[in-house]
């Protein structure tokens, strides 16, 4: 879904009220909703849960309880949108300025 290089928007950074304190002792530092970021690592997870990591928001490798592993830890797909990419050419731009000029 995600590779390294994606420019993703957060689009979901809520916390169940179960899980506040569970993060807080994993995540130094968090997502915020509707920020741009770009995937500098993408961790399987054995399968579990697929995660990110992220060139913006760095925390310390810890254990993972769900995966009983040690590593920095990664943020869920589901809480990323892919950036929609806007490519412009000189031939799209020069139709522009034709469309506004006549």
């Amino acid at each position: 879904m995600f590779g390294v290089g994606d420019k993703v928007i957060c689009i979901n950074d809520s916390v169940g009220a179960d899980k506040v304190e569970e993060v807080k002792e994993i995540y130094l530092n968090w997502v915020k909703r509707d920020k741009e970021y770009h995937v500098r690592g993408v961790y399987d997870n054995d399968g579990i849960v697929p995660g990110i990591l992220l060139e913006e928001v760095h925390n310390f490798p810890v254990r993972i309880p769900l995966t009983g592993k040690i590593q920095e830890p990664a943020f869920a797909t589901w809480r990323f949108r892919k950036a929609a990419e806007q490519h412009t050419t000189a031939a799209a731009e020069v139709e522009e300025e034709t469309l506004i000029t006549v």
